[in-house]
């Protein structure tokens, strides 16, 4: 079933952010606003993330052989990190163009078909948002999570864009690289929130509830008396092995304690 969600995930976002990249390039062309071009940009290198979406969860469906007796779940977390990098070239990239735009302002051709083409991309990006949020709740996934939380970015973003369009437009006054600017900083700020939470599993959280639930389960056998040394080992989603220490009763014979 993860694999079936995966790859639904990331041939959704192939097509959503190729068709997001086309309205706001064309957007960005005929405005001349750097802001909505990097947007543009800021979909084609989703549409690349959305790429490593479906091969990540490919690979995390393989199973486990001779060399990864454990499976190949962890592939998934490896492409959580790739969409974070992602999330920060973009975040990256949008600051350069705006402190240029900065630099030297120059003037936007604001219209109605330009306000059409970015609140269809919002409306477009809204969507994507709750998608990947409903699929990454219900398979437990940072992939999607993460890319739910680049989806919603984007929806902030074109919306910014949009709002400094407009205000330039009535207002005469060039706030286009400032708008951008703004943006980049929420961006690289999500950008680390996604990674923390993304290499957290990688490093060995803890997880105190699964722990507390392990020991519940070992010490209601009847014939254990305590539980010490549990360890738990997170191999990816739905692949977590745990060992633990248990102790018994020195009068029972050593065959039924092991059984």
């Amino acid at each position: 079933m993860r694999s079936a969600i995966g790859k639904l995930a990331g041939i959704t976002g192939i097509v959503c952010n190729v068709l997001l990249f086309v309205l706001k390039l064309t957007a960005g062309i005929l405005s001349g606003s750097v802001s909505i071009t990097a947007d543009a940009l800021n979909n084609l290198s989703d549409a690349s993330g959305s790429i490593v979406t479906l091969v990540g969860f490919r690979m995390a469906g393989k199973p486990a052989d001779e060399h990864h007796p454990y499976g190949h779940a962890r592939y998934e977390y490896l492409a959580g990190i790739v969409v974070t990098v992602f999330i920060f070239v973009v975040g990256a990239n949008l600051m350069r163009s705006s402190v240029e735009k900065i630099v030297e302002p120059a003037s936007l051709n604001f219209s109605l078909l330009i306000f059409i083409l970015l609140a269809v991309s919002a409306g477009i990006k809204i969507w994507m948002t709750v998608f990947y949020s409903s699929l990454g709740k219900k398979i437990d996934s940072m992939t999607l999570k993460a890319a739910a939380t680049d989806s919603r970015n984007d929806v902030i973003t074109t919306a910014a864009v949009l709002v400094g369009c407009v205000a330039e437009y009535v207002f005469k006054i060039s706030i286009d690289g400032w708008v951008g600017a703004a943006v980049a900083l929420f961006i690289l700020y999500s950008g680390y929130r996604t990674a923390r939470e993304t290499i957290s599993p990688l490093l060995g959280e803890a997880d105190p509830d699964l722990a507390e639930r392990i020991r519940q389960l070992v010490v209601s056998h009847e014939k254990v008396l305590g539980i010490h040394d549990l360890l738990i080992h997170d191999y990816g989603a739905g692949k977590c092995f745990a060992s633990a220490h248990v102790e018994l009763s020195a009068s029972v014979d050593p065959v039924v304690c092991h059984e």
